[in-house]
């Protein structure tokens, strides 16, 4: 029997809303079974070790155009030794909050950078009355890093500054006199980096993400989009030190938080998170050229955007986008965890000082290469399942194609958890785009199929 027209076009809407229903089911289960009551967004790990002291986090969240989504907070914790928690500050105060910045200062207070819709407020918050013994708010979009110089000086990491009138960015360092309440010193990154870098001046050209302290007159700066640390004289504002270059991602891919490390024998080294590589690395100069002397988690690490040296020799990361913090020893094994949602930012041991304070890997005599091993896997899709972006290099390794299809499961990695509710997993997620793609090519077809009654209706209704 064969089939009228009419027929076999009722019969490609059957399949197309099947295949719709199919693919959305798995989100709609996802939804209907999920309990908020029994989320654990805060909880222990692995922990085979206690910590010598509490540890401090800073939860990003996840806030756009000034609204927080309230199942993905913003907040700072504490948390003790043996991964009990200690205290939360959620903070609502002058409008949703970004955390980025937290670092302990000698006081045992911390010092916190929050950007709000608009500004930064920059504030030292007592842990034990959960209060703000000071503020003060910049009008600066969205700063990332801030550190206590000594004597009310504060360096501040002032990115996204872009000047309408001259068509150029002017993102740069600053260091703020609380006491005068005057910008003293500006070093701007368009003096010593030309128009082109980047791909040219952008309204966030530089993401410079991290300003530490070198001794009493230096600075180690991250211009995350350059792919480079750098470190600035304060006196001459000359740059004296560089590891990586724009667009060399072998080196380090818009990393986050690089630290300042001396070997015994006086070598200098940076400890980075290499945040698009995902993974943790460290590089020691050696006859004026930077050397790799040490990879950690490539196969696990999903977006780290900390890495601190404790003085025990382990290495404290926050691996952002599995929402957790691990101590791991220098070959790669979990001895401490805490899972704490929504997008860890940066984890400072208490009692260590702010940033690395240990030594380093090769004075450890660890340099090599290493996984990740005694995780809890408590992150969705970790846990025995390589999750879409694994899936997708898995398949196209040793392809003509692998290049183009590992940058596009990386960025789905990187991008997609922000936009995902928190109660659909990886795959559902997936499923749900393959739906809307079905829909959308329903709806072209049911278009180029009626094409002609719709243009007699746009006809009718213009009265031609």
């Amino acid at each position: 029997m064969t089939l009228s027209p009419r027929s076999r076009a009722n019969a490609a809407r059957l399949l197309a809303l099947l295949l719709v229903v199919s693919l959305l089911a798995p989100a709609g289960v996802s939804a209907l079974t999920y309990d908020p009551s029994t989320d654990t967004s805060l909880e222990p790990g692995s922990i085979s070790r206690a910590a010598n002291d509490s540890t401090v986090i800073s939860v990003q969240g996840y806030t756009f155009r000034g609204n927080t989504n309230p199942k993905k907070p913003a907040r700072l914790l504490s948390v003790g030794p043996r991964g009990d928690l200690q205290w939360t500050h959620n903070d609502t105060v002058g409008g949703r909050a970004w955390f980025f910045d937290v670092d302990p200062l000698p006081n045992g207070n911390l010092l916190v950078s929050s950007p709000r819709a608009g500004d930064t407020v920059v504030f030292e918050f007592n842990p034990e009355t959960r209060e703000r013994v000071w503020q003060q708010r910049f009008e600066m979009t969205d700063t990332h890093d801030v550190a206590a110089l000594g004597d009310g000086r504060i360096a501040i990491a002032n990115m996204r500054e872009w000047n309408e009138s001259t068509g150029v960015s002017d993102d740069r360092i600053v260091i703020y006199n609380r006491t005068t309440d005057e910008i003293v010193w500006e070093w701007y990154f368009r003096n010593h980096y030309p128009a082109s870098t980047d791909g040219g001046y952008a309204e966030d050209w530089t993401h410079v993400n991290d300003v530490d302290p070198v001794g009493d007159d230096r600075l180690l700066l991250s211009p995350r989009n350059f792919d480079q640390a750098i470190v600035v004289d304060i006196e001459s504002k000359e740059i004296v030190h560089r590891l990586g270059s724009d667009g060399d991602y072998d080196v380090m891919r818009e990393q986050h938080n690089p630290d300042w490390l001396l070997s015994e024998n006086g070598t200098p080294t940076i400890l980075v998170a290499d945040s698009e590589n995902n993974r943790v690395v460290e590089y020691a100069k050696e006859d004026g050229e930077w050397v790799r002397t040490w990879t950690v988690g490539s196969q696990s690490l999903n977006w780290p955007r900390d890495a601190d040296r404790l003085p025990n020799g382990n290495t404290l990361v926050t691996d952002t986008l599995n929402h957790r913090v691990m101590e791991l020893t220098p070959t790669g094994e979990v001895v401490w965890e805490y899972y704490a949602t929504w997008g860890p930012y940066d984890a400072e041991r208490i009692g260590t000082g702010p940033e690395s304070s240990g030594p380093t890997i090769r004075d450890l005599n660890a340099s090599g290469t290493y996984a990740i091993t005694g995780s809890a896997n408590l992150t969705a899709g970790t846990n025995g399942s390589v999750g879409f972006a694994g899936r997708v290099r898995a398949t196209f390794a040793d392809t003509a194609i692998e290049g183009p299809m590992h940058e596009f499961a990386t960025r789905w990695a990187h991008v997609t958890p922000w936009l995902r509710p928190v109660w659909m997993s990886g795959w559902d997620f997936v499923w749900a785009i393959g739906a809307v793609l079905v829909g959308l090519v329903w709806v072209g077809g049911e278009l180029v199929a009626g094409r002609r009654r719709v243009v007699a209706g746009i006809r009718r209704l213009s009265g031609r």
